[in-house]
């Protein structure tokens, strides 16, 4: 078979750098696809956490996390509330599933950055239409053009963390200075979400689903607050401005 002989001498002419990145990818296809059949299964990313295998768990949260960076209908956030949910219930430990949230994170900002970098023709149509939407185009507005806000900042608001990621990716920003403070961003947010699940856990512990929407519901109103406070200042030294002699 041509077709098999060619791709054979192809694969061993490869450097083993290669050939292990190569590895590498499949094995991240592979556990995407896996990942994607249970989603739609399931259809949530409780379902992921399974305290009986904590290796197990711990590793739902990596993946989907990091998919929902590439791809926002997996339950990346969810599924890290329901982790420490569980934590706060003696049921898991927290600190891995602190690491693995900030490692999926900074893993997804990264897997993004580069396909938007490496297939910005097909990437930048969906970009666009992200950004029409009216919430997200606000925060963009309020954070203005600063790569270190839109990339630290922009985790928190719903839809956001694909359009600052795929738009660094598009961008001239080296991967270097995108990757710094993706990390920065990827571990706050993650110390930030399973901290504000587990105490809410605690104090909900009979009620396991309540404490993943009470943590959610939280995030969202604190952010509104945040948003909305900036857009008042803004408008005030705008007023100034134009008041001013």
């Amino acid at each position: 078979m041509p077709l098999l002989h060619a791709a054979t001498v192809r694969w061993r002419s490869l450097s083993w750098r290669r050939k292990a990145a190569f590895a590498a990818g499949a094995l991240a296809v592979l556990v995407c696809c896996v990942a994607a059949v249970q989603y739609m299964a399931t259809g949530d990313g409780i379902t992921f956490i399974d305290p009986s295998h904590p290796g197990r768990s711990y590793l739902a949260v990596f993946v989907l996390v990091a998919l929902d960076a590439v791809i926002p209908i997996f339950p990346g956030e969810t599924t890290l509330n329901a982790a420490s949910t569980a934590a706060a219930q003696g049921r898991l430990e927290l600190w891995p599933i602190v690491v693995m949230g900030a490692l999926g994170a900074i893993a997804g900002d990264s897997a993004l950055f580069w396909l938007a970098r490496r297939y910005s023709r097909r990437i930048e149509p969906q970009v666009d239409r992200a950004r029409a939407n009216a919430n997200v185009r606000q925060a963009l507005d309020l954070m203005d053009s600063s790569a270190p806000a839109l990339i630290v900042g922009g985790r928190y608001v719903p839809g956001m963390r694909f359009v600052v990621n795929a738009t660094m990716g598009l961008s001239r920003i080296a991967y270097r200075r995108f990757l710094l403070w993706s990390v920065l961003s990827g571990v706050l947010w993650s110390v930030y979400t399973c901290a504000m699940a587990y105490w809410i856990g605690l104090s909900l512990g009979e009620y396991p689903l309540a404490s993943v929407v009470v943590s959610g519901l939280v995030t969202t109103v604190a952010l509104a607050i945040v948003f909305l406070s900036m857009r008042r200042h803004r408008r005030t030294l705008a007023t100034r401005g134009r008041t001013a002699p």
